[in-house]
Protein backbone atom coordinates (compact mmCIF):
# COMPACT_ATOMS: atom_id res chain seq x y z
CA UNK A 1 0.00 0.00 0.00
CA UNK A 2 1.20 3.60 -0.79
CA UNK A 3 0.54 6.97 0.49
CA UNK A 4 -0.77 9.68 -1.61
CA UNK A 5 1.15 13.43 -1.21
CA UNK A 6 -0.58 16.58 -3.27
CA UNK A 7 1.80 19.43 -2.84
CA UNK A 8 -0.78 22.52 -3.36
CA UNK A 9 -3.19 20.40 -0.39
CA UNK A 10 -0.29 20.26 1.78
CA UNK A 11 1.55 23.66 1.25
CA UNK A 12 5.39 23.75 0.33
CA UNK A 13 7.01 23.61 3.66
CA UNK A 14 5.28 20.39 4.23
CA UNK A 15 6.17 19.09 0.72
CA UNK A 16 10.02 20.22 1.19
CA UNK A 17 9.98 17.81 4.13
CA UNK A 18 8.82 15.56 2.42
CA UNK A 19 10.94 15.68 -0.98
CA UNK A 20 14.46 16.20 1.15
CA UNK A 21 13.70 13.14 3.21
CA UNK A 22 12.83 11.06 0.11
CA UNK A 23 15.60 12.38 -2.11
CA UNK A 24 18.63 10.71 -0.41
CA UNK A 25 21.68 10.98 -0.05
CA UNK A 26 22.51 14.32 -1.10
CA UNK A 27 25.76 15.25 -1.72
CA UNK A 28 26.78 18.81 -0.07
CA UNK A 29 28.54 21.98 -1.53
CA UNK A 30 30.16 23.80 1.10
CA UNK A 31 30.45 27.24 -1.03
CA UNK A 32 32.46 29.64 -0.43
CA UNK A 33 32.67 33.26 -1.87
CA UNK A 34 33.24 37.24 -0.94
CA UNK A 35 31.17 39.71 -1.49
CA UNK A 36 31.33 42.82 -3.27
CA UNK A 37 32.99 44.98 -0.47
CA UNK A 38 35.45 41.53 0.02
CA UNK A 39 34.08 39.75 2.88
CA UNK A 40 33.94 35.86 2.56
CA UNK A 41 31.14 33.93 3.38
CA UNK A 42 31.14 29.93 3.71
CA UNK A 43 27.86 28.12 3.49
CA UNK A 44 26.36 24.42 3.22
CA UNK A 45 24.10 23.84 0.18
CA UNK A 46 22.63 20.67 -0.45
CA UNK A 47 20.79 20.78 -3.74
CA UNK A 48 24.04 20.12 -5.44
CA UNK A 49 25.03 18.34 -9.07
CA UNK A 50 27.62 18.19 -12.21
CA UNK A 51 25.11 20.12 -14.28
CA UNK A 52 27.57 19.49 -17.76
CA UNK A 53 30.74 17.67 -18.71
CA UNK A 54 32.19 19.74 -21.30
CA UNK A 55 32.59 22.40 -20.37
CA UNK A 56 32.55 21.51 -16.79
CA UNK A 57 29.84 22.92 -14.85
CA UNK A 58 28.27 22.04 -11.74
CA UNK A 59 25.16 23.85 -9.82
CA UNK A 60 23.91 23.99 -6.73
CA UNK A 61 20.11 26.07 -5.89
CA UNK A 62 19.58 28.52 -3.07
CA UNK A 63 16.42 28.00 -1.65
CA UNK A 64 15.77 31.79 -0.89
CA UNK A 65 18.08 34.81 -1.43
CA UNK A 66 20.84 33.88 0.93
CA UNK A 67 24.37 35.25 1.16
CA UNK A 68 26.23 32.68 -1.07
CA UNK A 69 23.49 33.45 -3.94
CA UNK A 70 23.69 37.67 -3.50
CA UNK A 71 27.65 36.87 -3.53
CA UNK A 72 27.72 35.33 -6.43
CA UNK A 73 25.47 37.73 -8.42
CA UNK A 74 27.93 40.51 -7.53
CA UNK A 75 31.29 38.89 -7.99
CA UNK A 76 30.48 36.43 -10.70
CA UNK A 77 32.98 33.76 -8.55
CA UNK A 78 32.45 31.11 -6.27
CA UNK A 79 34.14 27.70 -4.93
CA UNK A 80 32.69 24.61 -4.39
CA UNK A 81 34.49 22.66 -1.13
CA UNK A 82 33.98 19.17 -0.56
CA UNK A 83 32.14 18.89 3.21
CA UNK A 84 34.37 15.95 4.98
CA UNK A 85 32.76 13.63 7.56
CA UNK A 86 36.06 15.24 9.55
CA UNK A 87 34.51 19.24 9.75
CA UNK A 88 30.94 18.03 10.62
CA UNK A 89 31.09 20.51 12.73
CA UNK A 90 32.18 22.92 11.20
CA UNK A 91 29.88 22.12 8.15
CA UNK A 92 26.51 22.20 10.31
CA UNK A 93 27.67 25.58 11.75
CA UNK A 94 28.21 27.47 8.47
CA UNK A 95 24.36 27.16 8.03
CA UNK A 96 23.34 29.15 11.09
CA UNK A 97 21.92 32.69 10.08
CA UNK A 98 24.56 35.02 10.72
CA UNK A 99 23.92 38.02 10.16
CA UNK A 100 25.36 40.02 6.43
CA UNK A 101 28.42 40.33 6.23
CA UNK A 102 29.79 37.99 8.90
CA UNK A 103 32.39 35.35 7.77
CA UNK A 104 31.47 32.17 8.49
CA UNK A 105 34.98 31.42 8.16
CA UNK A 106 36.23 33.43 11.32
CA UNK A 107 32.72 32.76 13.60
CA UNK A 108 33.47 29.21 12.98
CA UNK A 109 36.81 28.97 13.01
CA UNK A 110 37.80 27.47 9.56
CA UNK A 111 40.49 27.99 8.15
CA UNK A 112 40.97 28.92 4.53
CA UNK A 113 43.41 29.03 1.54
CA UNK A 114 43.82 31.31 -1.37
CA UNK A 115 42.00 30.20 -4.53
CA UNK A 116 44.16 29.86 -7.93
CA UNK A 117 41.78 31.32 -10.61
CA UNK A 118 39.00 33.04 -8.23
CA UNK A 119 38.73 36.00 -5.35
CA UNK A 120 36.80 33.54 -2.83
CA UNK A 121 38.95 31.57 -0.61
CA UNK A 122 39.05 27.79 -0.09
CA UNK A 123 38.99 25.55 2.72
CA UNK A 124 42.28 24.66 3.76
CA UNK A 125 40.75 21.36 5.47
CA UNK A 126 38.85 20.07 2.84
CA UNK A 127 40.22 17.45 0.18
CA UNK A 128 38.69 19.02 -2.61
CA UNK A 129 37.69 22.45 -4.20
CA UNK A 130 36.41 23.50 -7.78
CA UNK A 131 37.10 26.92 -8.84
CA UNK A 132 34.00 27.95 -10.33
CA UNK A 133 33.03 31.42 -12.80
CA UNK A 134 29.46 31.82 -13.06
CA UNK A 135 27.72 30.52 -15.75
CA UNK A 136 24.37 31.40 -15.01
CA UNK A 137 21.65 31.37 -12.89
CA UNK A 138 18.07 30.58 -13.23
CA UNK A 139 15.11 31.75 -10.87
CA UNK A 140 12.76 29.22 -10.35
CA UNK A 141 9.80 30.04 -7.70
CA UNK A 142 11.36 31.09 -4.43
CA UNK A 143 14.69 29.21 -5.55
CA UNK A 144 17.63 30.04 -7.58
CA UNK A 145 19.58 27.41 -9.50
CA UNK A 146 23.46 28.77 -9.87
CA UNK A 147 25.50 27.01 -12.70
CA UNK A 148 29.49 27.48 -12.54
CA UNK A 149 32.00 26.69 -14.83
CA UNK A 150 33.84 24.75 -13.24
CA UNK A 151 37.88 26.48 -13.72
CA UNK A 152 40.58 25.28 -11.70
CA UNK A 153 40.31 22.09 -9.20
CA UNK A 154 42.11 20.80 -6.43
CA UNK A 155 42.63 17.48 -4.57
CA UNK A 156 44.69 15.97 -1.73
CA UNK A 157 47.22 13.81 -2.61
CA UNK A 158 46.03 11.90 -0.03
CA UNK A 159 42.85 10.62 -1.14
CA UNK A 160 44.09 9.97 -4.69
CA UNK A 161 44.70 5.70 -5.14
CA UNK A 162 46.12 5.17 -8.94
CA UNK A 163 44.80 8.28 -10.45
CA UNK A 164 41.37 8.38 -8.94
CA UNK A 165 39.50 10.30 -5.73
CA UNK A 166 39.09 6.95 -2.96
CA UNK A 167 35.89 7.35 -1.32
CA UNK A 168 37.07 5.84 1.45
CA UNK A 169 39.51 8.78 1.98
CA UNK A 170 37.35 11.29 0.75
CA UNK A 171 35.05 10.21 3.69
CA UNK A 172 31.71 12.98 2.11
CA UNK A 173 28.95 14.13 4.16
CA UNK A 174 25.51 14.02 2.72
CA UNK A 175 22.50 15.59 3.91
CA UNK A 176 19.29 13.19 4.38
CA UNK A 177 15.48 14.13 6.10
CA UNK A 178 15.31 16.57 9.27
CA UNK A 179 18.81 16.85 10.92
CA UNK A 180 20.43 13.72 9.55
CA UNK A 181 23.77 13.40 8.20
CA UNK A 182 25.48 10.53 6.01
CA UNK A 183 28.58 9.22 6.39
CA UNK A 184 30.10 6.48 3.83
CA UNK A 185 28.34 3.23 4.70
CA UNK A 186 29.15 0.35 2.62
CA UNK A 187 30.27 0.89 -1.28
CA UNK A 188 29.39 -1.81 -3.80
CA UNK A 189 31.19 -2.08 -7.29
CA UNK A 190 29.12 -3.13 -9.94
CA UNK A 191 30.21 -2.57 -13.84
CA UNK A 192 27.48 -0.74 -16.56
CA UNK A 193 26.59 -3.44 -18.96
CA UNK A 194 27.47 -3.35 -22.55
CA UNK A 195 24.05 -4.03 -24.64
CA UNK A 196 26.89 -6.45 -26.37
CA UNK A 197 26.95 -8.81 -23.42
CA UNK A 198 23.21 -8.22 -22.53
CA UNK A 199 21.83 -10.85 -24.42
CA UNK A 200 20.64 -13.88 -21.59
CA UNK A 201 21.57 -11.17 -18.83
CA UNK A 202 17.76 -10.75 -18.28
CA UNK A 203 17.37 -9.68 -14.70
CA UNK A 204 14.03 -11.09 -12.52
CA UNK A 205 12.43 -8.59 -10.41
CA UNK A 206 11.15 -9.29 -7.18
Amino acid sequence: MRIDFDPETMGPVPFYKLLTSTIVPRPIAWVSTVSGDGAANLAPHSFFTVAAVDPPIVQFTSVGRKDSLRNVEDTGEFVVNLAPEALFEQVNATATNFPHGVSEFEAVGVAQEPSVRVKPPRVAGSPVALECVVHGTLGLGNSTVVLGRVVHAVVDDEVMVDGHAEISRLRPLSRLGKNEWGTVGDVRDLARIRYEDWEGRGLEQA
